[in-house]
């Protein structure tokens, strides 16, 4: 038991090591509790929670916010072809006409409601977790994915909903042979941030070579 809970601790340290960074950063995202880069991550859950590769929402994402798009304020008063356009720039192509109406709308949504404060979504939801995934349900493009993803990277400033990994980040936990209980993976993984935690464990559920990477056995020669 002692060499197996040894073994899983150097997994997880070395997945944090090598890639134990939150989307967020990926996408520039200076997350704070204040409303700009709440709502930054807002965009960036919405374009993730696509079928589409994470490098391209990101890409999009840091488009979106280069061209001035930072805000809900700005992104619902932005064209839905310049919003097409930095969609397009970041590699966004699939699906950028039908995300480019969803973040118009949600934007109003986000403007009309809460002020364009995150936050106060938040309160509205009080201490009712399936109430808060469902106001943020309300915003277009964000559905249940979505929501998972927003969660699980604003844990890192909204830190009483932390330990929040999700099932995606389980999935990569049972991919590289950890126990699939967040709690215990968090007891694992030490002091390190849960929302780092998480992202690193998506990132080996959608990549299997990094399973490979982290679970071969030492060369012997």
């Amino acid at each position: 038991m002692a060499d197996r809970r040894r073994r899983d601790q150097a997994v997880v340290r070395a997945l944090l090591d090598a890639h134990g960074r939150t989307y967020a950063e990926d996408a520039g995202i200076r997350l704070r509790d204040t409303p700009q880069p709440l709502y930054q991550l807002l965009v960036l859950s919405v374009l993730l929670s696509a079928r589409i590769r994470g490098a391209a929402a990101v890409g999009a994402a840091r488009e979106l916010f280069a061209a001035g798009l930072r805000d809900p304020r700005r992104m619902a008063g932005a064209s839905w072809q310049q919003r097409v356009d930095a969609l397009g720039r970041g590699g966004y192509r699939r699906y950028d006409e039908r995300t480019s109406t969803q973040l118009g709308d949600g934007a109003e949504l986000v403007e009309r409601e809460y002020g364009g404060d995150l936050r106060r979504l938040r309160e509205a939801a009080g201490d009712d977790d399936r109430a808060l995934r469902g106001l943020l349900q309300e915003v277009p493009g964000l559905g249940p994915t979505g929501s998972d993803i927003f969660l699980r990277e604003v844990q890192r400033v909204w830190p009483d909903l932390a330990p929040r990994l999700g099932e995606k980040a389980l999935q990569g936990a049972r991919r590289l042979g950890l126990p699939d209980d967040p709690k215990e993976l968090v007891r694992l993984a030490g002091d390190a941030d849960p929302a780092a935690l998480a992202a690193a464990l998506v990132r080996a559920a959608l990549d299997k070579t990094i399973a490979q990477e982290l679970t071969a056995e030492p060369d012997g020669s």
